[in-house]
């Protein structure tokens, strides 16, 4: 087998186990410690060269200082021959001293140079024949020569220069032996760094590289889907432990790939149970927010839950204000219902229960309960019940009911959904609610300004009109025949003022607006008002930047206009009448007159203020504009309403 081959099934029970626990032989500590070893062996051979490097330094320094012994022991008898130079003696004595400090400090030797004698015995010996020699016959005959007889001094310094050589020769040899050594040891180390460098190398591929080769291959063939290969497991270190990983994990990975299509149409199972149950959702969202009356999306809803989770039949019960549940709808259920059975206190049933649970479910396999429920289920043939709330903004509006022939057990899945399927009936039974009350709502209001209107101008007509009748009745009792006279012109002056009155009524009653039809309905306005009127007006339309307003908004500026006018005609005696409307970043209408005026600031304090500016005001306040009326008696009138931008509905 190769270095890199990987082993193909079956391998031992070691291979295919789970890896150790704990590394019994951990890679890093063999490669600190072969490192280690490695250094010391350099650093031992580097210090080994450097001590005879710094041995055979200072062996040729003291070859130096013996030498130089000769030397001096050669100028001394030239000086001791030398009679006619003055300092003689003196000069001599300091050769002397140096010869003797010389010898004292290859004896003792000296660190910082170096200077080092060798440690043979020979070397030693040597060395102290030729101080001994010194002490006793040299020197003194040295000494001797200094006062005139030079002859023994001469005897002894052959024999001095002589072991001085010897022990030059000796130190050489020994300085000879020390180079041949650190050559040897020079080649050991260079021989060292090669087979290092080799061993290295080789253990480098043993210990990491093969089983990172091999741990390559596998991952290429697992990359090739070949799940059923493994490692071998050669070692018990770091390597070991993941190639036992990767075996345990190529397990895995065959068994995981083996049951992938169970795993695939398992979850793709799971995805289409969510895709219905949000398609569900989302289909009967659309359905409970169409327009339609309460009961019709009643039955629609409980039409599709029925079919959706395969109910033999299904009712809604509605909680009313008296704490009792009303049957709303149904289907599947028996006609013949009683009075009792059709209105339940919330106790008396499982629907009842069903509201008083916090998950809204109650889940009845076989019903077995004594009362109306179980009577008229066990009555129609059911075996199971299912009932869940209707909620909306956490409070319960009701619950309906899945009933089944057959024991039938929902999974958790399918009661959450009807959980948020209930919670969708319940917004949508608010919604109904909420939107009936605001109709409710804008029917009062408008029926409020309706009776104001009609107060502001048909009573007060029709209040004229008795005045008058009580009149002629009294000119008729009479037989005053210029009363009379005088009472029918103002009799048929008023029924012709309410007859204008309830055409204009009826007019402004009727307006509908659609997107963009607000300056035609204005136009025809204030032609009406031409007509009924008489008089002059104009109207000036500047059209800026400002999109349409809503209809609702568009609307409610009309009939504003509409009352403005209505007061001109009605109270202000005018002769020209402007309307101006400004359609820019703010809206503002504008219905200026030259009548008679009034006394704005007096009829704001009072307390029966004029109920068509009442209603314009009210509708302004609708509108959420602001509404300025200036007037001064006798100089006319101007109705300002401003829509502000930040007011503005999108059209």
């Amino acid at each position: 087998m190769s270095a890199v081959q990987v082993a193909a099934l079956p391998l031992s029970a070691q291979d295919l186990g789970e890896p150790p626990r704990a590394v019994q032989r951990p890679l890093s500590r063999r490669i600190v410690a072969s490192s280690l070893l490695a250094l010391l062996a350099v650093l031992g051979m580097i210090g080994a060269t450097l001590w005879l490097s710094w041995r055979m330094e200072g062996a040729g320094a003291a070859i130096n200082d013996t030498g130089s012994l000769r030397m001096r022991a050669h100028r001394i008898a030239v000086e001791l021959m030398d009679s006619q130079h003055s300092g003689r003696e003196a000069r001599v004595l300091g050769q002397l001293s140096v010869v003797d400090e010389t010898l004292a400090e290859l004896a003792r030797g000296n660190a910082e140079r170096p200077l080092w004698l060798p440690g043979k015995p020979a070397v030693l010996s040597q060395f102290e024949r030729v101080r001994r020699y010194w002490r006793e016959q040299t020197r003194p005959a040295a000494e001797q020569a200094i006062s005139g007889d030079t002859a023994p001094y001469l005897a002894a310094l052959p024999e001095f220069t002589a072991r001085a050589d010897t022990l030059v020769v000796l130190i050489e040899h020994d300085n000879a032996n020390k180079t041949s050594t650190l050559r040897l040891l020079q080649t050991a180390l260079a021989a060292m760094a090669v087979v290092g460098t080799l061993l290295l190398i080789y253990l480098l591929y043993l210990w990491i590289i093969r089983p990172v080769l091999r741990l390559q291959d596998g991952l290429q063939r697992m990359a090739a889907h070949e799940f059923g290969m493994r490692l071998p497991v050669e070692t018990r270190d770091e390597f070991g432990a993941l190639a036992c990983g990767y075996n345990q994990m190529a397990g895995e990975l065959q068994s995981l790939y083996k049951n992938l299509e169970e795993r695939v149409a398992e979850k793709t199972a799971q995805l289409a149970a969510q895709n219905r149950e949000t398609a569900t959702l989302y289909d009967m969202a659309a359905f409970l927010n169409q327009p339609s009356e309460i009961e019709a999306m009643c039955q629609g809803f409980l039409q599709r839950v029925a079919q959706q989770f395969g109910a033999d039949a299904a009712s809604i019960r509605t909680l009313d204000a008296e704490n009792r549940l009303n049957l709303a709808a149904s289907i599947g259920l028996s006609n013949a219902l009683t009075d009792s059975e059709r209105c339940m206190e919330v106790g008396g049933c499982v629907c009842g229960q069903a509201i008083r649970q916090p998950h809204g479910v109650i889940y009845l396999r076989n019903i077995t309960l004594e009362g109306a429920p179980a009577a008229f289920c066990r009555r129609d043939g059911f075996a199971s019940v299912a009932a869940f709330r209707i909620v909306s903004r956490d409070a319960a509006l009701g619950s309906f009911s899945l009933h089944f022939r057959q024991p039938r057990e929902l999974s958790p899945s399918a009661q959450q959904l009807l959980r948020s399927l209930g919670q969708l009936l319940g917004v949508a039974l608010e919604n109904r609610r909420l939107a009936a009350q605001e109709r409710e709502l804008a029917v009062v209001r408008e029926r409020s300004l309706v009776a104001q209107g009609l107060h502001d101008s048909l009573a007060q007509g029709l209040n004229f009109l008795n005045l008058q009748l009580q009149l002629l009745e009294g000119a008729v009792q009479r037989g005053d025949s210029s009363e009379m006279a005088e009472i029918l012109p103002l009799l048929r002056t008023g029924v012709d003022e309410s007859y204008q009155d309830v055409r204009e009524l009826l007019s402004n009653f009727r307006s509908r607006l659609e997107q963009g039809d607000l300056l035609a309905a204005i136009d025809d306005t204030v032609a009406r008002f031409r007509r009924q009127s008489g008089c002059d007006a104009t109207l000036d339309v500047e059209q800026r930047q400002g999109v349409p307003l809503a209809p609702e908004q568009q609307l409610q500026v009309l009939f504003i206009l509409q009352e403005a006018l209505s007061n001109v005609r009605k109270h202000a005696a005018a002769r020209h009448v402007s309307v101006r409307v400004h359609n820019g970043r703010d809206f503002t209408l504008q219905v200026c007159d030259d009548g008679c005026g009034f006394d704005a600031a007096a009829l704001a304090q009072s307390s029966d203020e004029h109920i068509g500016l009442a209603i314009m005001r009210e509708r302004a306040g609708r509108l959420r504009a602001g509404i300025a009326i200036e007037s001064h008696p006798g100089q006319g009138a101007c109705v300002t309403v401003t829509l502000p931008a930040s007011q503005r509905q999108a059209a």
